[in-house]
C-alpha cells in the first residue's frame, strides 16, 4: 500500500469521496452530516488530504484541516468497505498524526457519528489515543448525532 497526496481531479478519488458521502447520508439528518465535498476540500485553506492506494485502487483517505493555531481536525477518514479491518485506516490515521506532529500541531480533534454505523471508527480512534470531548470549532453544542474526540500530540505520540 502507498499513501500519497491527493489529486482532487482524479475521477477515481472523486468517486471514492462521493461514496463516502453516500454511505453516511442515511445515518443522520443533513444538519448533522459534516463530511466535506470535494469542492469544500478545494476551497478550505490549509486542508490536506492523502489517499491510500493498493495497486491502482483507491482504498482509503484521510485529511486534516486547521481549527486554530496548533489545533487541526481529522476529516474525510474512510476505508473502502471491502477493505475495512485490514489496517488501512490505522495506517492512514498514523500517517496524518505523524504529519501533524512534525508540523508542530499540538492537538487533533474529530467529529464522527454517534450511531452504531460509526462504532468501528470510534473504536479505532480510541485505540489510537483519542478521547471523547465536547464540540470544538463551529460545531453545534447540542447534536446527539455527533461524537467529538480529541488527542494531544507530541513527537513521542507518533514516533
Amino acid at each position: 500500500m502507498r499513501i500519497e497526496w491527493a489529486n482532487l481531479d482524479d475521477p477515481a478519488l472523486q468517486e471514492f469521496l462521493q461514496a463516502h458521502l453516500d454511505d453516511i447520508a442515511p445515518t443522520a439528518p443533513d444538519e448533522s452530516q459534516h463530511a466535506l465535498t470535494t469542492d469544500a476540500m478545494r476551497t478550505s485553506p490549509g486542508f490536506r488530504l492523502w489517499v491510500a492506494h493498493l495497486d491502482d485502487d483507491v482504498v482509503g483517505t484521510v485529511g486534516l484541516g486547521p481549527v486554530s493555531a496548533g489545533h487541526e481536525e481529522l476529516k474525510s477518514m474512510r476505508t473502502s468497505p471491502h477493505r475495512r479491518g485490514s489496517g488501512i485506516g490505522r495506517a492512514l490515521l498514523d500517517h496524518a498524526l505523524t504529519d501533524a506532529a512534525t508540523r508542530g500541531v499540538r492537538r487533533v480533534s474529530l467529529e464522527t457519528g454517534s450511531m452504531e454505523f460509526f462504532a468501528p471508527a470510534r473504536a479505532l480512534y480510541s485505540r489510537a489515543g483519542f478521547r471523547e470531548c465536547g464540540p470544538f470549532g463551529a460545531y453545534p453544542t447540542d447534536d446527539p448525532n455527533s461524537t467529538f474526540m480529541t488527542m494531544e500530540l507530541d513527537r513521542k505520540t507518533v514516533e
